[in-house]
């Protein structure tokens, strides 16, 4: 049975960039955000779904899902977000429990943005929270997506608080230090999660 790390952490900390690290060394990576598109893509069920309850100025031009159109909707409107979860989570958990259940290396990373809003640590062997201050977060998202300071600002208050993150790491990587020093802990840390995943797998074989 494959030994599960979940990697999670507010916008803007970095977590894409050390997600590469480890699959550089070889490590298999299954990204929710990934999912998250696909099970959104052109001709897929949940799109359609979303076409009939929101509209047809919930598309682009090229059929494809206007993320940001969306996104604005369910900022204003709480009950639209609720309602686009219950379509939408069950669908990216069964796909990734899917993607999980076919790795064939003894661990993988399993890269959850929204880890602890959705509580979702419960289904992780280990977790590993990057960790960056919020004026680090802020000014990387708004660089990142050229977007206001208000809207960032907007975006880490409906994330789940950095102390709440904390409270569930097993691990963290202070993200806010040289690449030398992030390359460091990502060594650390392969080398950890290779025995802990050895003794998963030597106690149910």
């Amino acid at each position: 049975m494959t030994y599960v790390v979940a990697l999670t952490g507010g916008i803007g900390s970095g977590k894409t960039t050390v997600a590469n690290r480890f699959s550089e060394r070889g490590v298999p990576v299954i990204d929710a955000d990934v999912i998250a598109r696909e099970v959104v893509a052109p001709g897929s069920t949940a799109l359609q779904q979303i076409e009939t309850h929101f509209g047809a100025q919930a598309l682009l031009p090229d059929g494809s899902l206007d993320r940001s159109w969306l996104r604005q909707q369910i900022f204003a409107e709480p009950p639209q977000k609720v309602w686009l979860n219950n379509l939408l989570h069950p669908l990216i958990q069964q796909r990734t429990q899917d993607m999980i259940k076919a790795v064939t290396a003894d661990w993988c990373l399993w890269v959850v943005p929204l880890l602890v809003e959705n509580n979702l640590h419960l289904k992780a062997d280990r977790v590993l929270v990057i960790d960056v201050d919020e004026e680090t977060q802020i000014n990387r998202t708004m660089a990142r997506d050229q977007i206001s300071r208000q809207q960032a600002e907007a975006i880490l208050i409906a994330q789940a608080s950095r102390q709440s993150r904390l409270a569930v790491a097993d691990d963290i990587i202070d993200n806010t230090g040289t690449p030398a020093e992030q390359e460091q802990d990502i060594n650390t840390l392969f080398r950890l999660y290779q025995r802990l995943a050895s003794v998963k797998k030597g106690s149910v074989s």
